[in-house]
């Protein structure tokens, strides 16, 4: 590995694969993700994948059923019972 500048100079091993640096890694991956963002004829743009935010849609549907919600296999029933065709 060498800096020019900016830019890391890195190697490609034999099957087309390069290593990220650790203090990349450790500054900038909050996990194991990446996203190729860009592939272009001269560049390849690499991102840090951050999965979406789902804990805003917990406890937001609501549904009106008569099964109890602790019988997860009776409220399924009734779910697939009322979808709409």
């Amino acid at each position: 590995m060498r800096n020019i500048g900016k830019e890391v100079l890195k190697q490609v091993d034999e099957q087309g694969r390069i290593v990220i640096p650790k203090k990349w890694r450790d500054k900038h991956l909050k996990n194991s993700s990446v996203v190729l963002l860009q592939v272009t004829d001269d560049e390849i743009v690499v991102k840090s994948h951050e999965p979406a935010d789902i804990t805003k849609y917990f406890n937001s549907l609501e549904i009106d059923i008569e099964s109890d919600y602790d019988n997860w296999n009776d409220v399924k029933r009734e779910l697939y019972k009322k979808r709409p065709s």
